[in-house]
């Protein structure tokens, strides 16, 4: 391998390697160790703890799928919730929506949202200096539990369960997430990769079971994430907020006036349906 590298061995013994052309940002925070390059490829490519976590090249695939269907199936979304999702991608999704009158952003690392302010304002596209943006800096799970606020949608946008995120994949995490959601109200969260994080995707659907009625994933293709196949954990109290027809998703969409790049309603609805391999895996759990 050349020495102007970066591989990711995020599963062990495979992994997958970028040509760096220039190295942008290399250096630990006061939770993790933040690296951002620049790829001829890719366009800048955001590392945390040695993982990818997103690049300019294909940011929107993940960002708009772990926003939209939550948005669109609700229907009446006012008050969101990001936890995580430094960068700003996902809430710069959300703000596309004219009907959404506030998102709550809490981020645990202040230093991911400047530097990705700073050398991957793209993701963002302005979202952080939107009047509806509000900006906490502090552990979710804190947050979580003192919060008497109440959210019609939740998105954690969070890293996998290692380091600062462990606690956002526990039962007590996901008791308070039920808690200030709304009546119709609906958790995303990303889940991993089934084919390399089998253990994490079938304990997130076991915890998200015992804390709500109805609890799914939605898979998105991800070029940058190792093996492709993401899922997005999906739970509400309220099954009809999963099972919206297509029409009814159309005319929502429409009437959104959203532009898109992966997202549209029959993407939406598709992203539900399951491969056998997954299936069997949660029916043998």
């Amino acid at each position: 391998m050349k020495e102007n590298w970066f591989v990711e061995t995020l599963h062990g013994p495979y992994g997958q390697g970028f040509e760096i052309a220039e190295t942008l940002f290399l250096n630990k925070t006061e939770f993790q160790d933040l690296a951002i390059f620049d790829t001829a490829q890719l366009g800048r490519v955001l590392v945390l703890d040695g993982a990818v976590q997103t690049t300019e090249k294909d940011e929107f695939y993940y960002h708009e799928m772990i926003i939209h269907p939550a948005v669109l199936a609700h229907g009446e979304v006012k008050r969101m919730l990001i936890i995580g999702g430094g960068d700003g991608g996902a809430l710069r999704e959300a703000l596309k929506h004219p009907g959404i009158e506030q998102v709550t952003q809490v981020e645990i690392d202040p230093s991911v949202t400047e530097l990705c302010r700073k050398y991957l304002p793209r993701l963002s596209d302005g979202a952080f200096d939107d009047p509806r943006a509000r900006l906490i800096f502090t552990d979710g799970v804190k947050f979580i539990a003192e919060t008497e606020e109440r959210f019609d949608v939740m998105v954690v946008d969070s890293t996998d369960p290692v380091g600062p995120a462990i606690q956002l994949f526990e039962d007590p995490f996901y008791r308070n997430c039920r808690r200030v959601l709304g009546p119709r109200g609906i958790l995303v969260r990303q889940a991993g990769v089934p084919f390399f994080q089998h253990d994490e995707f079938v304990t997130t659907h076991k915890k998200l079971n015992a804390a709500f009625k109805d609890a799914a994933f939605l898979r998105v293709a991800v070029p940058t994430y190792c093996a492709g196949d993401m899922a997005l954990a999906w739970a509400s109290d309220d099954v009809e907020n999963r099972t919206r027809p297509v029409d009814e998703l159309e005319r929502r969409y429409r009437a959104s006036g959203i532009k898109t790049k992966y997202y549209n309603p029959w993407v939406h609805r598709a992203a539900f349906a399951l491969p056998n391999f997954i299936l069997d895996a949660l029916a043998n759990d």
